[in-house]
């Protein structure tokens, strides 16, 4: 999955939303650069889907909302306990909705809200000061809907805007303690949840024509860039989004016309 081989034998990553889609990719991926895994979910089945086949002694599975503040207290603590120490976070889970403000507002914002903004500072709170005492990194996954607007999507949007600034403030805050914290910010990327979309051939050309390599991303285009920014070729980078959108944000938004 990565073309590059990266030190993290010895070391224990936590990836929340690790079932299915990108996280299962950043996992597997960290995986097979030697380190320790501990995936976290609320489904048990995606969860065991994921490292099925995978070595038991280097995984850890987790069923746990990081919305809830126990929860995410509980998962840090379960793999500290397992593996001895926190080396990586990647704050991967998050909940989507999209749909006209006056009517998903009510109804949805505050599962956005629980899961994208308030499992990232339930995570952060229990995750950080295990990262302090190694030195660690936090990476977030976040989206290129963080960095502008989107018809229909102003509560995803939001969230992921606020996650970002968090990561953002909290780099300055922890630089002098020796974490760093950086994400990754996606376009559109095939997944479980948009895999229906592919079906639609108008629908996919329309996101494709904003796309400068002209596809979609995979969520193998998207592990390697985490791993890079958790790995020591990143040692002085802290702070960072980095873009793995196929060049979608280098566009000013015009129609691509032959």
């Amino acid at each position: 999955m990565t073309h590059n081989s990266y030190g993290f034998a010895g070391k224990t990553v936590l990836v929340t939303g690790g079932g299915t889609g990108i996280g299962r990719a950043i996992a597997l991926a960290f995986l097979a650069n030697g380190a320790n895994v501990a995936i976290s979910g609320r489904r048990e089945d995606k969860l065991r889907e994921a490292f099925e086949g995978q070595p038991d002694d280097r995984t850890l599975t987790v069923v746990s909302d990081v919305g809830d503040a126990a929860d995410a207290k509980g998962l840090v603590a379960a793999v500290v306990e397992r593996f001895g120490q926190l080396d990586v976070v990647v704050n991967n889970a998050a909940a989507f909705t999209s749909g006209e403000f006056t009517e998903t507002a009510g109804e949805h914002w505050e599962r956005i809200r629980t899961t994208n903004i308030d499992g990232f500072v339930h995570l952060a709170l229990s995750a950080l000061p295990e990262l302090e005492r190694v030195g660690g990194n936090l990476v977030g996954v976040s989206s290129v809907s963080a960095m502008r607007g989107d018809w229909g999507q102003s509560l995803y949007n939001a969230s992921k805007a606020a996650v970002r600034n968090f990561i953002e403030s909290l780099a300055l805050d922890y630089g002098g303690r020796g974490v760093r914290l950086n994400s990754v910010a996606p376009a559109f990327t095939i997944t479980p949840i948009t895999e229906s979309m592919t079906e639609d051939d108008e629908l996919i050309a329309k996101f494709t024509n904003r796309i400068a390599l002209g596809r979609p991303g995979r969520p193998e285009d998207v592990a390697p860039a985490v791993l890079f920014l958790a790995s020591d070729d990143a040692a002085y980078i802290t702070g960072a989004t980095l873009t793995v959108d196929g060049g979608t944000s280098a566009s000013t938004g015009q129609p691509h016309v032959e």
